[in-house]
């Protein structure tokens, strides 16, 4: 049974992974499917939102961990790296 990846195992793995933007129409269930669908395929997934959503970025991420049951591992600027272990 293999444990939880560090958060350095978790970066390095979010620099090859996809990048998910999130503009100004916000997160609407197309993009929390999408955000499931890499989730469930490689564990690690990083969003970018536009500076435009600067002061709603943390009430979006908080939604998104909600509905996709993940966690947040890192966030800088306008890029959020989350993370769900496969079962």
């Amino acid at each position: 049974m293999s444990s939880t990846p560090s958060k350095k195992e978790i970066m390095n793995r979010s620099l090859s992974t996809i990048t998910i933007s999130i503009g100004k129409s916000g997160v609407k269930e197309s993009v929390i499917d999408e955000i499931k669908r890499q989730l469930k395929a490689r564990e690690v997934v990083k969003i970018r939102f536009s500076r435009s959503m600067s002061e709603d970025k943390k009430n979006h991420i908080k939604e998104i961990i909600e509905k996709t049951n993940s966690k947040l591992v890192d966030l800088r600027g306008n890029v959020a790296v989350l993370f769900k272990k496969k079962r």
